[in-house]
């Protein structure tokens, strides 16, 4: 869990300064940040969809996590929490600037190919390197962020805390079943959606992008489905 706390920690401590320079910057300087930080997003998720083994297991995935997030409303329950959040520390929830920074900075940090992946080999290995690595671009994510977005921010690090603490141990659970082939499709799931953030963050789109969560859980059963198709095809065909 070392590397959890560690990523937790930056969050908090980039938001945080973030938060004392925001005054101190134009908003031009702001924007041009934002910009930058949805350019660099869109690297971030297009080189990790590319680790992908197989693009029809990633289709099927998208397609049917995006179905079942839509239906739970998983973006708007993450809203909902957000305007909770900023009701309770600013006195009023008619405002979205907290629950926007708030629900943003959680996506941006806890969905993708390094938190998952991190998390999963730091539960299986011991391994922490991909999260310490994580912290390091997260450091300089939530400053920008906090900058542009505001106090939402350093709140999300209770997020970061729950979910890569939670997949750290479920990573432990799993180890004995959980395959490298599984991991890549779960970890090109969630690069593409750390792709649509970085369309949302430039203003291109407003895709809901928490509710193609459920993909990351799909991808592995996906990939074991699609295995299975190619050994009966070439049993069948032998």
């Amino acid at each position: 869990m070392l590397g959890v706390l560690v990523n937790t920690l930056a969050v908090i401590v980039g938001g945080c300064i973030g938060l004392l320079c925001k005054k101190g910057i134009p908003e031009r300087f702001s924007a041009a940040v934002m910009t930058a930080l949805g350019l660099f997003t869109l690297c971030v998720g297009g080189m990790g969809v590319l680790g992908g083994k197989n693009v029809l297991v990633l289709l099927v995935s998208i397609v049917f996590g995006t179905l079942a997030g839509t239906v739970i409303n998983i973006d708007g329950r993450i809203d909902k929490l957000g305007k909770k959040v900023e009701a309770r520390f600013s006195g009023n929830g008619t405002s979205g600037g907290l629950a926007q920074s708030f629900v943003t900075a959680t996506l941006m940090m806890c969905v993708g190919a390094m938190a998952v992946v991190g998390s999963i080999k730091a539960g299986t290995t011991g391994d922490c390197t991909l999260l310490y690595t994580k912290s390091v671009m997260d450091l300089i994510a939530s400053l920008m962020l906090a900058v542009s977005l505001g106090a939402g921010v350093p709140l999300s690090a209770v997020c970061v805390f729950v979910f890569e603490g939670a997949v750290t141990l479920l990573g432990g659970v799993l180890a004995p079943v959980l395959t490298e082939t599984m991991i890549a499709e779960m970890s090109a799931a969630g690069s593409l959606m750390i792709l649509a953030l970085g369309f949302n963050i430039l203003g291109v789109t407003k895709i809901k992008v928490a509710d193609m969560l459920p993909a990351i859980i799909f991808a592995p059963f996906v990939s074991v489905l699609f295995a299975a198709l190619d050994r009966l095809t070439a049993a069948m065909q032998g």
